[in-house]
């Protein structure tokens, strides 16, 4: 099984969820989407994926969030979408793909429902 974690080294969370795939007997490919943001196609396609609303996917105690005010009730999808690939660091993580799911692993205990730990 292939996996895929959309990761922030510096996130305890997104820290978590990779050890869990480590310890699950898994190497994951990392992307490290602060310094390589997906593409917005790719991005919405995740969020798709996930059955999330980007609204959903996007962090919301991240100071970038209200100081461009994105808090107000008018801000479509679209907007936050834009936001979200010009300001990576507001896309909420770790987010995990399988061949079979994705999910935003918040708390990173989720991950664990993605895959069957490898047997050794």
């Amino acid at each position: 099984m292939e996996i895929t974690i959309y990761h922030n080294p510096n996130c305890g969370t997104s820290r978590n969820a990779l050890a869990a795939i480590r310890a699950a007997g898994y190497e994951p490919h990392i992307i490290e989407y602060l310094k390589t943001p997906p593409a917005r196609e790719e991005l919405k396609a995740l969020v798709a994926r996930m059955g999330l609303t980007v609204r959903q996917l996007v962090r919301k105690r991240e100071p970038l969030f209200t100081a461009l005010r994105l808090d107000e009730r008018d801000v479509g999808e679209d907007e936050l979408l834009d936001a979200m690939i010009e300001n990576p660091i507001l896309i909420n993580r770790p987010i995990v793909v399988t061949d079979t799911a994705a999910r935003l692993c918040r708390p990173s205990e989720l991950v664990k429902t993605l895959f069957v730990p490898v047997k050794s």
